[in-house]
């Protein structure tokens, strides 16, 4: 069985930042991917607000440049994926890919959150090239245009406000007859002129050839009145919620209802000494790419200290 110091589990902005800090510390961390290398933002075609890019730089090129400067500084990288965990004493047990399994005295937790979808096909399709999870990051892109936010919560009515301020019209797509969003959100959302709520719609399909040109709607779901609506939009924005990949953990460390990870007093320590959380399986408000690496930071530091203190 492998025994280490440091292992970081998920890449991504918190994940690859944690083991930069962690290999200039010598804690000879290894870290691994998960799922998806880079994490959610290597499906972010340009990026203008990470610090040090004036010009912008793509996701994956930024995840490259985070994972190049961890290399650097002696990071052991690794492909597998985090299948089980024990946390009822240190050393912890990690299993990997569902036979190996590593013991750590401290653990850095970045497995990120998951972004819910509709399930259509033409998403997957438009991702990147029209369809987004995250309107502070990508709403820029769609300046004086036309496009759509899904969803009827805070984080519906937050996204379609702050693309209003950029874009020329904004449909909110609810599928209920009403928001559930609290009420000043609900007032500010209906006081602005270019937002166009859309009660009692779905999405059927998004449309378009290279880039995404427009969704086709489903007005009064499971009614004899049944129609289909057409709009032409640019972009196409899901505000449906977050899936935190926390479930592994789930019977050690406290979560909330959504299974994002609580942490103790703002910091990354959780109620078990010497694990760590960062990135956005720990935070369901900011989640960004410069917030995750700064929790990164936090997390390596914070498993540095526990380390020193312990003599390990």
């Amino acid at each position: 069985m492998e025994k280490l110091r440091c292992l970081i589990i998920g890449s991504g902005p918190a994940g690859y930042t944690a083991a930069i800090y962690a290999g200039r510390a010598n804690l000879s961390p290894v870290l691994y991917e998960g799922m998806m290398p880079g994490g959610q933002l290597t499906m972010t075609t340009d990026i203008e607000n990470f610090p040090g890019y004036p010009n912008g730089i793509s996701g994956f090129d930024l995840m490259e440049d985070l994972k190049n400067q961890a290399l650097k500084f002696g990071a052991d990288i690794r492909r597998g994926v985090a299948t089980a965990a024990d946390l009822s004493a240190a050393p912890y047990k990690i299993t990997i890919d569902g036979e190996t399994v590593i013991e750590t005295e401290t653990l850095i937790i970045a497995t990120g959150a998951t972004a819910k979808y509709l399930g259509l096909p033409d998403e997957h399709r438009f991702a990147g090239a029209g369809v987004s999870a995250c309107a502070t990051c990508d709403g820029f892109f769609y300046r004086k245009k036309d496009v759509a936010v899904v969803g009827g919560g805070d984080t519906a009515c937050e996204d379609a406000l702050y693309l209003s301020s950029i874009c020329k019209t904004v449909y909110l797509i609810v599928r209920k007859p009403y928001l559930r969003a609290s009420k000043i959100m609900q007032k500010r959302v209906r006081e602005k002129e270019n937002i166009n709520i859309l009660f009692g719609h779905e999405t059927k399909s998004l449309f378009g050839e290279n880039a995404l040109q427009g969704a086709v709607l489903t007005k009064h779901r499971g009614t004899p009145t049944e129609e289909e609506v057409r709009i032409n939009i640019d972009g196409f924005f899901l505000a449906i919620g977050h899936k935190p990949n926390s479930a592994i953990f789930k019977n050690y460390l406290e979560t909330d209802e959504t299974g994002y990870i609580k942490t103790l007093h703002g910091t990354p320590r959780t109620k078990i000494a010497g694990v760590f959380v960062a990135g956005d399986v720990g935070d369901p408000t900011y989640r960004q790419a410069i917030t995750a690496a700064g929790s990164g930071c936090k997390a390596a530091l914070e498993a540095e200290r526990y380390l020193i203190e312990r003599n390990l």
